[in-house]
């Protein structure tokens, strides 16, 4: 059965069971979001603000309500809802959003936060009349992931509107360890906005209060009244949360993709496809024309906690939509062992050694904006090795891990 646009807003997204990927039951059992932990409350908290939320289908409870249904039938009504990509209901693809409307589950105004600055979004914050501004969405723990932007940005409107801040805090699904180069200012766009490493290994919390000494100060001012609503029971290499595994974007099932994420979406900016259009995005990496050859060669490096299987595949939509590519698809065996960012560095490298007839960046250096510089781009062109590459950005990467302690709120 066809649904309309209406029933597909109010039906949302489903979830996607999480795999044990570590832990015990016990331990998993432990931990609680900041969301849950507002809602055992009656959202009590909250009565008497005029709230507007910033969330995704991810903003749910263990029960899988949605916080603002949650809210609704709590009677704390917020006065509208605000909408990221792929929108509040998670209708939409990549690099959309699902635009300005009534929701039909609760009557809440919607807007289309998705792209809007800090001007704009802090208009329809005063616009919709809210004091307090709460964010909720599941993080993936990658910088060009565009929710902790989307916070930022969030969090500049709340400072331009004097409206307080209110992260619900949720675990980082690809745990606490940053890994990856440092953005460069420069090279600032909506997947990357401030010198933030590739895989940052902090909470949404963890990021609004980083946000909110580091930079914001000095990018229109900080927010004044800043809440985190921290995790209960969640370690920083805890993995297995026991919390249901939502999809925060069509092309992001699985938590298994976000281990890989941090490092193969860097494919985005290659004419390879990086596995949209088949069931494993991200995992399932590829081109027409490629080989065995590329699986045998990774495998040979022997990466830490990660096999790569010769695979072929047709993508539905996107690059290469119905061709069939060869490639390889990731399958992580020790994910506390795994680097993903590593490995995406050396499946390009090994990848362009191997195919230098089709392996090429896109033309308009993409590349640059998700890795943060055009450092990378122009040391893989001349021929540097994937140890070469890794080496290069450790010193910025020490100098994050040091700038960032002061924030760290779990063990």
């Amino acid at each position: 059965m066809t649904m309309d646009r209406r029933q597909l807003l109010t039906a949302g997204a489903l979830a996607v069971p999480a795999l044990a990927i570590t832990g015990t039951a016990q331990a998993s059992r432990g931990v609680t979001t900041g969301a849950e932990q507002l809602a055992k409350d009656g959202w009590s908290r909250l009565k008497g603000r005029k709230v507007g939320v910033l969330t995704n289908p991810t903003g749910t409870l263990k029960d899988q309500t949605h916080i603002v249904d949650s809210m609704v039938a709590a009677g704390v009504r917020p006065q509208a809802v605000f909408g990221p990509e792929h929108g509040f209901r998670g209708t939409a693809q990549a690099g959309g959003s699902e635009g300005d409307y009534l929701d039909p589950r609760t009557q809440l105004p919607v807007y289309d936060a998705y792209g809007a600055n800090a001007t704009k979004l802090a208009g329809m914050v005063t616009k919709a009349g809210v004091d307090t501004v709460v964010f909720d969405i599941a993080d993936v723990g990658a910088r060009f992931y565009t929710y902790i932007w989307s916070m930022y940005t969030a969090m500049q409107a709340a400072a331009i509107t004097k409206a307080g801040f209110v992260v619900l805090d949720r675990p980082n699904p690809v745990g606490g360890t940053a890994k990856g180069p440092q953005l460069d200012p420069a090279y600032a766009t909506g997947v990357g906005k401030k010198p933030v490493v590739q895989q940052h290994g902090m909470t949404i919390g963890e990021l609004a209060r980083f946000y909110n000494q580091e930079f914001l100060p000095t990018d229109g001012g900080a927010v004044q009244q800043l809440e985190v609503v921290n995790v209960r029971g969640w370690r920083r290499d805890q993995l297995d949360t026991g919390l249901p595994w939502i999809p925060p974007s069509p092309n992001m099932p699985t938590q298994d993709t976000a281990l890989v994420y941090p490092g193969t979406c860097l494919f985005e900016g290659t004419v390879f496809s990086e596995g949209r259009g088949t069931t494993r995005p991200f995992e399932t990496i590829g081109a027409p024309d490629l080989d065995w050859r590329w699986a045998e060669k990774l495998n040979s490096l022997d990466l830490e906690g990660v096999r790569f299987r010769e695979t072929y595949f047709a993508p539905t939509f996107n690059k290469f939509q119905g061709k069939t590519c060869g490639g390889v698809a990731l399958q992580v065996t020790d994910p506390h062992a795994f680097d993903a960012v590593r490995a995406g560095v050396a499946m390009i490298v090994t990848a362009k050694a191997l195919y230098p007839n089709l392996f090429a960046w896109r033309p308009d250096n993409w590349i640059d904006k998700l890795s943060g510089s055009d450092r990378l781009r122009k040391m893989v062109d001349t021929g540097a090795s994937t140890d070469d590459v890794v080496n290069a950005w450790q010193d910025e990467l020490k100098q994050f891990r040091r700038t960032r302690l002061p924030y760290l709120r779990y063990r």
